[in-house]
């Protein structure tokens, strides 16, 4: 464990170097996602402006649950972005051969590589909006929801881990999956507003298919007194580990799948 701290350590700092080298770059690319976030909440903003509610649920619950699905996307953006590469670009082009060369835990060299700064927007913007809609809301937020906010971000991250991780590992049949990754990965936009405005079929899906209600719905649901604590708290903590489980599967199969593309 060590040695995968102390080798992360010195992938991280070795990026940093060279992003402190491009600082401007940096910044705007920063601001910039920053601002793409926002456009998430002009929308909701325009929607409340037409309707006093959506099914039942204030301008401040809808931001609420929007926020806090924003922070664990993007936790995951900044830790596990290089999973875009490999559904597009590394398997396609030989270049996972590398990850297999050296004495180390493939899935690990390949997320420790890339450490992508244009996430803390999503993470800003997220813990902005929570911040707000909480002041507003006026609700009591104990010491214990407080961890249990803390833990369900965490493994709310997972899930969005889990998922990326097993639609991108069909890249080692397909070679290039990075289509499908985006379209399933577009489905978390959804789970940023109460799934009682859909249809049965898109909240089976994004229930026990595709996750993602997992991230933001269920659990601000919770603390917004409107699901219980098994359904907002536990089951996400339990899907989050049955997830990522089935996810790691699906990447050691298709490791044994893997043939070079060589010259």
């Amino acid at each position: 464990m060590r040695r995968y701290v102390r080798l992360y350590n010195q992938f991280l700092r070795q990026y940093l170097k060279s992003l402190m080298e491009y600082r401007a770059d940096f910044v705007f690319g920063l601001i910039g996602f920053i601002f793409v976030q926002l456009t998430g909440v002009i929308f909701i903003q325009l929607i409340f402006s037409s309707i006093p509610s959506l099914d039942g649920w204030s301008y401040d619950e809808v931001l609420f649950i929007y926020g806090l699905a924003q922070v664990p996307r993007g936790i995951d953006h900044v830790f596990t972005d290089n999973l875009w590469i490999l559904s597009g670009r590394i398997i396609l082009q030989g270049g996972f051969d590398k990850y297999l060369l050296r004495p180390l835990n493939p899935l690990f060299h390949l997320l420790a590589e890339r450490f992508q700064p244009d996430g803390f927007g999503e993470i800003i913007i997220g813990v902005l909006l929570m911040f707000t809609s909480w002041r507003r809301l006026q609700f009591d937020m104990t010491p214990l929801k407080l961890l249990a906010l803390f833990s369900t971000i965490l493994f709310a991250t997972l899930i969005y881990t889990a998922i990326k991780l097993a639609v991108a590992s069909i890249s080692f049949w397909i070679k290039f999956a990075q289509s499908y990754l985006y379209m399933t990965y577009q489905l978390s936009t959804f789970t940023k507003y109460p799934l009682s405005i859909y249809p049965k079929a898109v909240k089976f899906i994004l229930t026990f298919l595709i996750p993602f209600a997992f991230t933001g719905y269920y659990p601000g649901a919770y603390f917004l007194g409107r699901e219980n604590f098994w359904n907002g708290i536990l089951l996400t903590h339990i899907v989050s580990l049955f997830s990522i489980t089935i996810a790691y599967v699906i990447w050691l199969q298709g490791l044994k799948k893997y043939e070079s593309s060589g010259s």
